[in-house]
């Protein structure tokens, strides 16, 4: 008699994937465990997940990261490690099932998953041979679960058909051994001679061996299932969580918390004046709170970087090339200064933008000792993570306090925020200005030499736009008839704001008052007192900058140098 066959409908064969789907995710997740723990071993920047992740930035689109930073803003990184585990979870069960058909299928899965970490790893700028630890040690141990979870399983139908006896006899034996339906092919009811009989139609089968449901040979293997899953998961969890305590144990808050900042030049220490923050609800403070501040960077993982060990180097086009520590750096003379930071990818009325106090050392000053030579236009910042931004020379150079900060808002800088130095230059977007955790400068040119996201399309050299933003009435609450503040903030980095306007339903523009500022550098809050009518409205506001430059209507996208057109709110009055 023909063997019977087993085909996807078969109820055998999807507890099998099933099964094997379930193997395959708890492989993937020995391996992010195990790759963790590693990482945190070997010192290594990140686990083959934060490597995989660090890839996809660098290959980003600007669209893509713009649409990124849109939804999802600070937590943007948060959102990406988040889909590469929902691709891996998936693909990972999808080994698993191939591994039930045949292991070596798993394998090579999992050579296709070794080979993208290693590569992620194996290109990052800081990477070593220590880099490409996590991801084979991940690989290692996922191999590994996957085996011992799908001999759990038992070998396929087909396999286990193939190698069945041809004999009643033999039969008989091998599913007194097994437990397995010897005779798939005899009538309900029936038995052959080894003894087997062929569950009746409704019966079923046991949900691993195929015996019947009173029969318990396949209970062993369930179990040995169960108990391998558990134990697997169990290894995962505390190779994860070791990793993690590994990682904390080598953070810098410690060595932060505890360290003194001089106090500044006094010369340079900025006088807030009053009326600088007209303290109105809903709008942004003049001075930024450190833990409001925006962040936008391609830092999945934090660096963690300890003062001790810092320096910096400036080379290139000098005379001398210099390096300084951490130490020596605040033994310099520290300039404060209020600077307003804004990030590129700032939408019109977004919200990566920020103002804070900021103390540093004058950059103009460290390059000055090291002497720029003819011809160099651009300073090639790196950060400890590898990351670029080109920033022009003549910016720094113009008599503005660009900075080689340490403080922000009379604290050592957040870790976020570049612990423990990092570059503020006011009047240029964050990207050709701002590096965090800068570890080098290379005094070059713009010729032949992009930065990070000029590679990437965007504009080499980014001065801010004069540009406002309306922060209430917020449009998202109705207002009452009468009397309404209508508020926001205006910047134009190192021109200063001369007026803001403001217009309801296209109708004349109406000067709104300004606030107080310290200087040039800064964000300068507005308000505008309106007499709101009932019904809905659409408000719009335009900055002037010192220049006489007043902010144009044209929309633009931030790529490739910063977004343009008026800030508008639609409301409702009732």
């Amino acid at each position: 008699m023909k063997g019977s066959r087993r085909g996807p409908s078969d109820p055998r064969a999807r507890r099998r994937a099933g099964l094997g789907a379930i193997a395959g995710v708890l492989a993937a997740a020995t391996a992010l465990g195990v790759g963790q723990l590693v990482a945190g071993l070997t010192g290594a920047n990140g686990s083959p997940v934060v490597a995989v992740g660090q890839l996809q930035i660098d290959f980003t689109p600007p669209w893509l990261k713009n649409f990124a930073i849109n939804e999802f803003g600070s937590d943007d990184k948060l959102a990406l490690v988040s889909g590469i585990l929902v691709v891996l979870g998936i693909f990972a069960a999808g080994i698993g099932v191939a591994a039930t058909r045949r292991l070596s299928y798993g394998m090579a899965g999992l050579l296709v998953f070794a080979a993208i970490g290693l590569t992620a790893a194996a290109t990052r700028p800081t990477a070593s041979v220590a880099s490409l630890f996590p991801t084979l040690a991940a690989t290692a141990a996922a191999a590994i679960a996957l085996r011992v979870l799908i001999e759990r399983i038992g070998p396929p139908a087909g396999a286990r058909a193939s190698a069945a006896p041809q004999t009643w006899e033999d039969t008989g034996t091998a599913a007194a051994e097994t437990g397995e339906l010897a005779a798939p092919d005899l009538p309900p009811g029936i038995a052959g001679p080894g003894g087997v009989i062929r569950p009746s139609a409704g019966q079923g089968g046991d949900w691993l061996a195929g015996t019947p449901r009173h029969a318990g040979p396949a209970e062993p293997g369930r179990r040995r299932f169960v108990t391998a899953s558990v134990a697997t998961a169990g290894a995962a969890a505390v190779a994860g969580l070791a990793g993690r305590t590994l990682a904390e144990r080598s953070s810098v808050s410690t060595a932060r918390s505890t360290l003194k900042i001089p106090k500044p030049v006094p010369s340079t220490v900025p006088t807030l004046p009053p009326g600088s923050d007209f303290n109105i609800a809903g709008l942004a403070s003049f001075i930024t709170p450190n833990n409001n501040f925006y962040r936008v960077d391609t830092a999945i993982v934090l660096p963690e970087v300890d003062p001790s060990s810092w320096q910096l180097r400036i080379h290139g086009m000098v005379s001398r090339e210099i390096t300084i520590t951490f130490k020596e750096l605040l033994k310099r003379p520290l300039i404060e200064d209020y600077v307003t930071l804004c990030c590129v990818s700032e939408p019109v009325g977004g919200p990566y933008i920020g103002n804070a106090l900021w103390l540093g050392a004058s950059l103009a000053g460290l390059l000055r000792e090291a002497g720029i030579k003819a011809g160099a236009d651009q300073l090639m910042c790196t950060s400890v993570d590898g990351f670029t931004s080109g920033t022009p020379v003549q910016t720094v150079m113009d008599g503005r306090d660009a900075l080689l900060a340490v403080a922000m808002n009379g604290q050592p800088l957040p870790i976020a925020h570049g612990f423990p130095a990092r570059m503020v230059v006011p009047g240029l977007y964050g990207y050709v200005s701002a590096t965090k955790w800068v570890t080098d400068i290379n005094v070059t040119t713009f010729a032949g030499n992009y930065a990070y996201w000029a590679q990437r399309g965007w504009a080499q050299q980014a001065p801010i736009k004069t540009e406002c933003r309306i922060d209430v009435p917020n449009g998202e609450v109705q207002i009452k008839p009468g009397r309404t503040a209508v508020a926001g903030v205006a910047w134009a980095q190192h021109k200063g704001i001369e007026a803001v306007e403001v217009r309801v339903d296209q109708g004349p523009w109406n000067q709104a008052r300004l606030a107080a500022v310290p200087g040039l550098d800064t964000w300068r809050q507005w308000v505008w007192e309106w007499d709101a009518t009932g019904g809905n409205h659409v408000i719009e506001a335009r900055a002037t900058d010192k220049t006489g430059y007043t902010q144009t209507a044209v929309q633009a996208q931030p790529e490739p140098n910063g977004a343009t057109g008026y800030p508008s709110v639609a409301v409702r009055v009732g």
